[in-house]
């Protein structure tokens, strides 16, 4: 556990890396704001008791927080102090510490099912969602009705059902959509995508108020350092918070913890704009959406594990991330387009508007609101997989009978 979850720290650490630097990202890339903006939980069912599974959930998804408290000042920190390209340097470093670890330290176990990698699966995924994200990203820029624009538009509508009709019909697909296409898995994965654009809304926005200049009236004047000290608190939230979404989800099922945490979320935009004039206000409402965030994170991977059975466990799991994933990919380059176009000259730079941060966060609330909405559509009653404790308890049975059997 300690391996998967410095694994999941790690992880949660590249998720965060270039936050600090994003309000720099356009001068030290010498591009526009709109093109800076583009810039395991399976293994737990096998190897930890079923008595433990909560815990590990729940550290697991604290591990997130931690990344994310470690990732900020640490990130600003280097990139002040160092060339901003160290930062992926020590990062590869680091991943390869944690992949020694996991070589070292994780029992192996061997695959319920046994298939080969699906590369036109992956080729066909891979290029769908860059024509799909590249023209959210980009359309503003070129204009929504260019021909770059709609041919990526044209592209994404033909790559993504020809990639699901391939799918379907491969012997062994990177996506199971069969099973994705199960209710509570749908709708899981839907809830996935709308909140993990929420979440990553305040992360892309908090950073570049907190450094703006105090001379805007509505900039806080921090250095790169200080923003990310001010927003690392945010992670220790999360990282406290995880267990009691555990627990409330072992009372009430995770569907309740789900529900709850993007209710918090929304909470925490609402209190945004009121709060954003001030570094401590920003630290603040931060904490509330991560408290959510905790919560909807650490219910996500129960409702999946829950609906299917245990050969696809990875698969479903895998696919939920991705999900999560695509969230924030569509949130970094709605909130990009958002920012680089709602702005005021400053010094001959192009600098987002208050109106504009003030959209971003009632964005994010209204998304917020959305994964409420699906949530609400979950079964109440999940479907459930076999625990393995009745695995355990028919083994232990044959396992007694074996004597008897062999007297006779």
């Amino acid at each position: 556990m300690a391996t998967l979850a410095g694994a999941g720290i790690v992880a949660s650490v590249m998720g965060t890396l270039l936050v600090p630097l994003i309000g720099e990202l356009p001068r030290l890339l010498h591009t526009s704001s709109a093109n800076a903006s583009w810039v395991g939980i399976s293994t737990m069912r096998d190897v930890v008791p079923p008595e433990r599974m909560g815990a590990s959930v729940a550290l697991m998804s604290s591990s997130l927080g931690i990344g994310g408290a470690l990732g900020l000042p640490v990130a600003a920190a280097i990139a002040e102090n160092a060339d901003w390209h160290v930062l992926f340097w020590a990062s590869a470093g680091i991943a390869a510490l944690v992949g020694i670890a996991v070589a070292v330290f994780l029992p192996h176990v061997p695959p319920a099912t046994r298939g080969r990698f699906d590369v036109p699966g992956a080729i066909g995924l891979a290029a769908g969602l860059v024509c799909l994200l590249l023209a959210v990203s980009k359309g503003g820029d070129w204009g929504w009705g260019s021909a770059p624009t709609l041919g990526l538009f044209a592209a994404a509508l033909v790559i993504l059902p020809a990639w699901g009709w391939y799918e379907l019909r491969t012997r062994d697909p990177l996506v199971d959509l069969r099973t994705t296409a199960r209710r509570q898995v749908l709708l899981t994965n839907l809830a996935s995508v709308v909140v993990g654009f929420s979440m990553y809304a305040q992360a892309l926005a908090a950073p570049q108020l907190l450094q703006l200049p105090e001379a805007l009236g509505y900039g806080l004047g921090q250095s790169m350092l200080a923003a990310g000290l001010w927003m690392a608190p945010a992670g220790l939230v999360m990282m406290a918070v995880s267990p009691i979404g555990a627990r409330v989800s072992g009372r009430r099922g995770p569907r309740t913890s789900l529900l709850i945490g993007t209710l918090i979320i929304a909470a925490g935009y609402a209190l945004a704009p009121a709060l954003m004039g001030t570094a401590a206000g920003i630290l603040v409402f931060g904490c509330v959406i991560s408290v959510g965030v905790a919560f909807a994170y650490g219910a996500m991977p129960a409702l999946i594990m829950g609906a299917v059975p245990r050969s696809e466990t990875a698969s479903a799991n895998g696919f939920n991330s991705l999900m999560r994933s695509i969230g924030i990919t569509v949130s970094s380059a709605v909130i990009g387009v958002v920012l680089a176009h709602m702005t005021q000259n400053a010094d001959g730079h192009p600098i987002p508007t208050e109106a504009g941060f003030q959209v971003v966060f009632v964005l994010g609330g209204v998304v917020a609101l959305a994964a409420a909405g699906v949530t609400l559509a979950i079964p109440r009653r999940t479907t459930s997989i076999p625990p393995l404790t009745a695995t355990k308890a028919a083994t232990k049975a044959v396992v007694e009978t074996e004597p008897t059997r062999s007297a006779s």
